[in-house]
Order: structure tokens, then sequence, then C-alpha cells
């Protein structure tokens, strides 16, 4: 599978959040990058791994995910 890009606006209140958000992050295979904007409240990650695995993942560390898209594919 070819690389995407995704953006996924998350609740993040602290940088405890954004911490646990990018832990989980490193720990995935096929993440080549990812950014996390606590101000902005957005999560921009570039992978080989689907929309909805990393979806799942951000959503296990317990943070709302209000939405989430394919910036590109």
């Amino acid at each position: 599978m070819s690389e995407a890009t995704y953006k996924f606006n998350v609740v993040m209140t602290c940088s405890g959040c954004s911490g646990a958000v990018d832990r989980v992050l490193k720990k995935t295979e096929g993440v080549s990058s990812y950014d996390i904007s606590l101000e902005k409240q957005e999560v921009l990650v570039t992978t080989t791994v689907p929309y909805d695995d990393i979806l799942a993942k951000i959503k296990k560390t317990g943070k709302e995910v209000k939405s989430g898209e394919t910036i590109s594919a």
C-alpha cells in the first residue's frame, strides 16, 4: 500500500493528552511521520497503515476524535 496522509481533529486539553497520542503513534509500524498540534487540536499522520487502523489507535488513548479525513493518498 502506498503512503497516505490523514488529518484527525482530536480533543486534547494538555501535554499529557498529546503525549498519549505521541506514544501510540511512535510505536505504530508503518507510520513514517506525524505532527501533533495541541493548539489546533489536530493530528497529521503520514503512513502506509489504513485510515481505520490509525483512527482506532488514536481512540485507544481515550481521546475523543471529532473528525478525520484523508488529505492525500
